[in-house]
C-alpha cells in the first residue's frame, strides 16, 4: 500500500443470493458490485458517480464492513479489514464515519440533539466527565453552524439542512480519518445543498479529513471532487481527476452523463448534443456480456460484446473501453 493512500479497494466483489419458494432455494446471485478497484489519497474528496442502482452505495457500506463482502480485499491504513470481525472493526470505525442519504431517517427521534451528537463519545468511551462532554458538544454544534442552545431540542424540531449538520457533527465527533458522504446532500433543497457542501470543503481543510462523496448530481461532484470515479452496472469504467473527467471525458458512459446535465446558457443548451445513451439500463440479475454498457452505446465494437475491456492505467486515471486498446 503507498504511503499517501488511506484505502485501497481491490477486485471488490458484493454478490447477492436470489431466492425463490417457501423453502428459500437459490437460483442465482445478484451481481450489485463486481470487482470494483480503486485507491483514496489521504485529504482529497473521491467522488463515486453513476445510476441509481449501479452498486455505488454497496460499495461505501462494504468499505464500512457494514455488508459482507463476496471476494476481493479493503485495505485501511496497511491494514487488512476484509475479513474483520465485529470486535476487529469496532477501532476502525473510530477513524471511518458516515453521512448518510436522509438526515431525519438517520437520526433517533426521541434523542435531544446533544445526545445525538455525543452517543458516539459515549459508545467508544470518550465521552469524559461530565463538563468535558457537554463542552465537546457545543465545540461540535460551533464547528458546524449550530447554536448551542439547540442541544436540547429534538430532530423534528429542526430543519432539513440543520440535521444533515447534526449528522456531520456527530460523524466528526471521534476526530475520523475518513467520511463516507453517501448522497449526503440529495434530499436538500439546491441552496441548502451549496450550503452543506461549503460546510464539508471547511471541515476538511480545517480537519484534515478524507471523504469517499457517493452522488449522481454531477454538478455538486464536480464542486467539491478531487478524483472521480464512473460506475456503471456495478463495475468502474472510468476513473480521472475532476477537471479531465469533465473537460475530456473518455469512455461513452462519461460523456453520455456529463451530456445530460442541463446548461444554464439557453444557447448553449440549444447547441449541445442530444444524450449518447440508448435504451434501457439492462437488469443486474443478468448483465449483458462483455462490456456491460455495449447495448447502449453508440460507439460499441463486435468485441464489446464478448470482451470485458480491461482497465488500462496512466497514472492517476484509469479507462476500461475497447475504444482506446
Amino acid at each position: 500500500m503507498k504511503a499517501d493512500n488511506i484505502i485501497e479497494v481491490r477486485d471488490l466483489k458484493v454478490h447477492f443470493p436470489i431466492t425463490e419458494g417457501l423453502l428459500r432455494r437459490q437460483v442465482g446471485i445478484l451481481p450489485a458490485v463486481d470487482g470494483v478497484s480503486f485507491d483514496i489519497l489521504r485529504g482529497e474528496t473521491f467522488s463515486l458517480v453513476g445510476e441509481s442502482g449501479c452498486g455505488k452505495s454497496t460499495t461505501a457500506l462494504s468499505v464500512l464492513k457494514m455488508q459482507p463482502v463476496t471476494s476481493g480485499t479493503i485495505t485501511f491504513n496497511n491494514e487488512d479489514i476484509t475479513h474483520h470481525s465485529a470486535s476487529q472493526m469496532r477501532p476502525i470505525r473510530r477513524k471511518v464515519q458516515m453521512v448518510y442519504q436522509d438526515p431525519y431517517g438517520s437520526l433517533n427521534p426521541r434523542m435531544k440533539v446533544g445526545s445525538i451528537i455525543g452517543e458516539p463519545l459515549r459508545v467508544h468511551g470518550m465521552a469524559g466527565d461530565k463538563e468535558k462532554y457537554n463542552a465537546r458538544i457545543r465545540e461540535l454544534m460551533q464547528v458546524v453552524g449550530l447554536m448551542t442552545d439547540m442541544a436540547d431540542r429534538y430532530p423534528h424540531e429542526f430543519s432539513g439542512g440543520q440535521r444533515q449538520r447534526i449528522c456531520i457533527a456527530r460523524a466528526i465527533a471521534l476526530d475520523p480519518e475518513l467520511i463516507i458522504c453517501d448522497e449526503a446532500v440529495s434530499a436538500l433543497d439546491v441552496s441548502i445543498q451549496a450550503q452543506v457542501i461549503n460546510l464539508l470543503m471547511d471541515l476538511q481543510e480545517r480537519l484534515g479529513l478524507t471523504y469517499l462523496f457517493i452522488a449522481h448530481d454531477l454538478s455538486v461532484v464536480r464542486h467539491i471532487s478531487n478524483r472521480v470515479a464512473v460506475m456503471y452496472l456495478g463495475r468502474i469504467v472510468e476513473i480521472a481527476d475532476r477537471d479531465t473527467l469533465f473537460s475530456q471525458p473518455k469512455h461513452p458512459y462519461t460523456q453520455a452523463l456529463l451530456s445530460a446535465v442541463p446548461e444554464a446558457d439557453p444557447e448553449l443548451e440549444a447547441s449541445r448534443q442530444e444524450p449518447l445513451i440508448i435504451g434501457e439500463v439492462p437488469s443486474v440479475r443478468n448483465p449483458p456480456s462483455g462490456c456491460r454498457f455495449h447495448p447502449r452505446c453508440s460507439q460499441s465494437l463486435e468485441r464489446c460484446k464478448t470482451q470485458v475491456p480491461m482497465h488500462q492505467t496512466s497514472g492517476s486515471t484509469v479507462l476500461a473501453c475497447h475504444l482506446y486498446d
